[in-house]
């Protein structure tokens, strides 16, 4: 069971209305802070703790918008930041090196542009073949050093499309994976179009039909896998782009992508920034009308019967906050701000006035937006994601609590 199917069942026609759009929101692109200047001092040793793998760019120049490029740089300045070598990320984007002009952008005079790309490091081309040849050098090492493979680009269902329209299946890269030591941890952070469907690579070979991989695996991805996402654009204001891994890599790292400093994501106050305390900064931060989904919390969604959900979201809000971790405590209290809602209320006793109004009469009609929508559906997931947990928990089922338990410690990681 997905979350469009999901929602659609526990929000009747809104989440149909909100899921079967293909809208791709534009975002904009423009400052680029140097890589090169001064590296922290211990970028050295602090890039052997993770192997960082970057696959980004379109399919074709046609796809290949400079958004792409642009966040591609925004994560070599969020290594820096935390204190990693940038020149030690593995990096494909395209075409890579052959020095043909493949990045669109919309120029001053608002006409098409393509130029050479420019990314310090960039070592190959963008696809499937140098994808596999990292990954047969990655296990010949036999390294136990963890992955984190950041993908920022297209995709369809299922797939990854790489350059030359090429196609990475979540089955393919599972089965890659499942060819590495079984002590090599992967986090993966990905922003394509439904790219939630890529939650299914914790399995073995990428089918939820098999058991969970023996190797840790985890993943963080911008929206659910029967939905599209934002932030592929040929405009160059950076200052405005609003897409998911912006809001991940600002979350993580403190800083936002033009530089300014954010509010910390330390919501357990623990000293670091967590995978998961990123992806909840994120949920809030992100004003799209994308969904973020991680691994466990596409797990957990297919734990239970869609006959349960509407029971389960008819708990007062404040039911869910009592058992919640603080990053989900964050995500819950920071909607209901937002919409003024009444924590000893129910989700639904809350937005019947946006999903029911038939009930209320035409006069008590609440207009909503699309973004709107989205942040009430997060808030629908995230109680969710805290219910079906509890549920879980209290069945006493020993496997299901070590496979969730698996995942939430990977998400509770990060590169310090």
């Amino acid at each position: 069971m997905q979350y469009g199917f999901f929602l659609n069942s526990l929000l009747g026609s809104f989440a149909t209305l909100l899921f079967t759009s293909s809208q791709i929101v534009a975002i904009s692109p423009s400052i680029n802070p140097s890589i090169n200047s001064s590296l922290p001092t211990d970028c050295k040793s602090r890039s052997k703790k993770t192997n960082f793998l970057i696959v980004a760019g379109g399919g074709n120049p046609s796809m290949n918008e400079i958004a792409l490029e642009k966040n591609v740089l925004y994560f070599q300045r969020t290594l820096k930041t935390l204190g990693y070598n940038p020149a030690n990320a593995s990096i494909f984007f395209a075409n890579g090196n052959d020095g043909q002009a493949t990045v669109r952008y919309i120029d001053e005079n608002n006409r098409q542009q393509f130029k050479v790309p420019d990314i310090p490091y960039l070592q190959e081309a963008a696809t499937l073949e140098n994808f596999h040849i990292w990954l047969e050098k990655t296990k010949n090492k036999k390294s136990k050093n963890p992955i984190f493979f950041y993908f920022t680009g297209h995709g369809i269902p299922a797939h990854l499309i790489l350059w030359e329209n090429q196609h990475l299946s979540v089955q393919q890269l599972a089965i890659q994976l499942d060819q590495l030591s079984q002590d090599t941890p992967v986090v993966v952070m990905m922003s394509q179009c439904y790219a939630g469907s890529f939650a299914n690579f914790i399995y073995q070979g990428g089918r939820p039909s098999n058991p969970i991989a023996l190797q840790t695996r985890c993943g963080f991805f911008a929206t659910i896998a029967t939905a599209t996402s934002v932030g592929c654009t040929p405009e160059v204001n950076e200052a405005d782009y609003k897409d998911y891994s912006s809001s991940f890599f600002a979350g993580l790292s403190g800083v936002n992508r033009i530089g300014q400093k954010v509010a910390s994501a330390d919501y357990d106050q623990d000293g670091r920034v967590s995978f998961r305390e990123a992806h909840a900064f994120a949920k809030i931060d992100e004003k799209t009308t994308d969904l973020p989904i991680s691994t466990s919390e596409s797990w957990l969604q297919k734990q239970i019967p869609r006959t349960e959900l509407k029971q389960l979201l008819e708990q007062p809000i404040i039911d869910f906050i009592d058992i919640s971790r603080p990053e989900q405590k964050y995500v819950i209290n920071s909607i209901v701000e937002m919409f003024g809602f009444d924590k000893y209320r129910s989700y639904r006793e809350n937005t019947v006035k946006f999903f029911y109004p038939q009930q209320l009469g035409e006069l008590q009609k609440k207009p909503i937006t699309k973004i709107e929508k989205a942040y009430l559906s997060r808030l629908g997931m995230e109680l969710s994601n805290i219910g079906v947990e509890k549920q879980i928990r209290s069945s006493g089922d020993k496997k299901a609590i070590a496979i969730l338990d698996r995942l939430l410690k990977c998400e509770g990681g990060s590169w310090e």
